[in-house]
C-alpha cells in the first residue's frame, strides 16, 4: 500500500504535481520561473494586483527575470499569476516567499508570514508539502507556522502533510550564481518532511543540501548573513581608524588580499543595504535577547554599519569646509541610489540615509541612478536628474554612493569640482587627484 509520502514524491518526480509560490518578489518570482521551466504548472500568488497584471501582460518587474521568459511561461500556462489564495486548494507543493522586515523598534515583523500561513491553512490537504523560504529566526517554522496549519487542517505533520524550511540565497544582478545553480539547503520539521521537500527542490535546482531540521536550515541562513555583516562592520571601522591614522585603507585591503590563506577580502562603504545583510542578523540577536543573551558581535557590527551614512556626511561636510563652503546651501549630487552596483534594488540602501542626512543639514540634494528613475521613501520623493554631466558640473560636491559600472568615472572626475568617493570607484585616480576625498 502506497503511503501519502510515496504518492506525493512520485507526483513530484514525474512533474504532475501542481506547484504554488506565495509572494512573487525578488525571491518568489525567480523560483516560480525555475519550477515552470522545469515543467511544473505553477500558481504564483501575489497580493499586489499591479504586479499580477504586469506578469499577465508578459512584463517582469524583477531585473533577473526577462519579459520574454515571463511572456512565454504565462502564454504556455506554466506560470499562472493570481491574487486569489484559493489557487492553493489545487497545490501539492507550496513555497512561501514573503518579506520579513524589521519594525522601527528593531523587532522582527512576522506579519507577512503569519498572514501567508493563515491564508494557506484552509487549503492544506493530505499529500501537500509546504516550504518557508522567508528569512527568520530559528524556530519560526515549527513554532509559528506548524500550529496554524495543524489547528485548521487537523492533519499530522510528517504523515499527512509535510513542512520544511529552505533559506533563499538570492543575490540580485548575479549571472554566475542564480536560483538554479546556487546550492539549496533544506531542513524539515520531521525527517520525512525534509525528504519530501528535498525531493521537490531537486526537480528544479541543481544542488540540494539536506540538513537534519528546520532549525538548522533557519540558522544556516542567519550564519551566512551574520558572517558578512560582521566582517563588513569590521572593515568599515578599519576605514575610520585608517582615516585617523592617515593610512590608505584601500591599499591596506589590497595588500592583505594577496595572502593566499586565512584572509577573505571585504571592502568598506557608506553602509549596509539589501534585503538580507542589514536585517537578518538582527532576527538572531532579537531571538537571543528573549533568552537573556546578548549577541555582542551582531550588536556592535550593526552599530558601526548603521552609523556609516553619518560618517559619509561628515566627510562631505569636511571636504566642503576645506574649500571654505558650508554644507548648508551647497548643491550635493549623489551618484547611485541602489544598495549595490548594477541593479534596481533600493531596499535598505544606505543612499537613502545619506540623502536624508544631507537634507537635514541644509544641503540641496539631487541624485542620479541609471536603474532607479524615481524614489519615494519615508515621506519624501525625488527624481533622478535627467542630464548627469550637467548636474555634475553644477554640483558643489558629487558623492559616489553606489559604484555602477555604467558611469564614466574619468569624465565625471574631470567635470566635478569636488568628489567624495565612498566606494573607491576611481581607484588610483581618486588617490592622486586633489579633487577627490575617499572613504
Amino acid at each position: 500500500m502506497k503511503t501519502v509520502q510515496h504518492t506525493l514524491m512520485q507526483r513530484l518526480s514525474d512533474h504532475t504535481a501542481r506547484v504554488a509560490v506565495v509572494g512573487l518578489g525578488y525571491v518568489g518570482l525567480p523560483l516560480a520561473v525555475v519550477f515552470a521551466e522545469a515543467g511544473f504548472t505553477v500558481s504564483g500568488i501575489e497580493p499586489n494586483a499591479q504586479k499580477v497584471d504586469a506578469l499577465r501582460q508578459g512584463k517582469s518587474y524583477i531585473l533577473d527575470v526577462s519579459d520574454e521568459t515571463v511572456a512565454r511561461l504565462v502564454e504556455s500556462g506554466r506560470l499562472q499569476p493570481t491574487t486569489d489564495f484559493a489557487a492553493l486548494q489545487h497545490a501539492d507543493a507550496v513555497s512561501i516567499c514573503v518579506p520579513t522586515p524589521l519594525r522601527k523598534t528593531g523587532d522582527p515583523d512576522l506579519s507577512f508570514i503569519v498572514s501567508a500561513s493563515e491564508s494557506l491553512a484552509p487549503y492544506v490537504h493530505p499529500g501537500m508539502v509546504v516550504v518557508l523560504e522567508s528569512t527568520t529566526y530559528p524556530g519560526t517554522t515549527r513554532e509559528l507556522i506548524l500550529p496554524r496549519l495543524i489547528e485548521v487542517s487537523g492533519l499530522r505533520v510528517g504523515e499527512d502533510f509535510f513542512l520544511a524550511f529552505s533559506p533563499e540565497r538570492v543575490d540580485p544582478g548575479r549571472k554566475d550564481w542564480t536560483t538554479v545553480n546556487t546550492p539549496k539547503v533544506v531542513g524539515g520539521i520531521t525527517p520525512a518532511c525534509g525528504e519530501v521537500a528535498a525531493a521537490w527542490y531537486q526537480q528544479g535546482l541543481k544542488t540540494v543540501v539536506p540538513v537534519s531540521s528546520a532549525e538548522v536550515a533557519e540558522m544556516t541562513k542567519l550564519l551566512e548573513n551574520t558572517f558578512r555583516m560582521i566582517n563588513i562592520g569590521m572593515v568599515n571601522e578599519l576605514a575610520i581608524m585608517c582615516d585617523r591614522l592617515s593610512v590608505d585603507v584601500w591599499e591596506v585591503i589590497e595588500a592583505a588580499a594577496t595572502k593566499p590563506f586565512g584572509f577573505m577580502k571585504f571592502t568598506p562603504g557608506p553602509g549596509l543595504g539589501g534585503h538580507c545583510i542589514p536585517i537578518d542578523p538582527l532576527y538572531l540577536s532579537w531571538k537571543l535577547r528573549s533568552m537573556n543573551y546578548t549577541a555582542r558581535f551582531i550588536e556592535l557590527a550593526s552599530e558601526i554599519n548603521t552609523n556609516m551614512p553619518r560618517y559619509v556626511v561628515s566627510k562631505v561636510q569636511d571636504a566642503l569646509n576645506e574649500r571654505c563652503k558650508a554644507l548648508k546651501g551647497s548643491r550635493v549630487l549623489v551618484l547611485g541610489a541602489a544598495y549595490k552596483p548594477d541593479i534596481d534594488d533600493l531596499r535598505e540602501s544606505p543612499a537613502l540615509d545619506v540623502m536624508r542626512l544631507l537634507q537635514q543639514k541644509g544641503a540641496e540634494v539631487s541624485y542620479h541612478d541609471p536603474y532607479i528613475e524615481h524614489i519615494t521613501h519615508d515621506g519624501w520623493e525625488m527624481t533622478s536628474v535627467s542630464d548627469l554631466m550637467q548636474a555634475v558640473r553644477e554640483a558643489d560636491c558629487v558623492v559616489v554612493v553606489t559604484n555602477h559600472k555604467t558611469y564614466d568615472y574619468p569624465a565625471i572626475l574631470e567635470a566635478a569640482d569636488l568628489l567624495v568617493d565612498t566606494r573607491n570607484a576611481l581607484g588610483l585616480q581618486g588617490k592622486i587627484n586633489p579633487k577627490v576625498v575617499r572613504l
